[in-house]
């Protein structure tokens, strides 16, 4: 298991309640399902439109389960965002 932190933006960020909070997961989909269980439908909801960055890299539509966590990574969620 590795131990970092994830960051909630904008829709995401409301949905959750906080603006970021620590994991401690061995891959991105484990985080994130912890995340859902924490936060609820709403927020459920809100991740479901959402993209992420794992260490400032995007994660795209590679399988959650596949992208490991290194000790003190950080998960950044992003909610689709309006403009240009």
């Amino acid at each position: 298991m590795a131990t970092g932190v994830i960051r909630y933006w904008a829709a995401a960020r409301d949905a959750a309640g906080v603006s970021e909070e620590p994991y401690d997961a061995t891959t991105l989909a484990e985080a994130l399902n912890s995340a859902r269980q924490t936060h609820g439908v709403k927020f459920a909801e809100v991740l479901a439109r959402c993209s992420f960055l794992v260490n400032d890299s995007p994660v795209g539509g590679r399988d959650h389960a596949r992208i490991r966590l290194s000790e003190s990574a950080s998960i950044e969620v992003l909610p689709p965002f309006a403009g240009g």
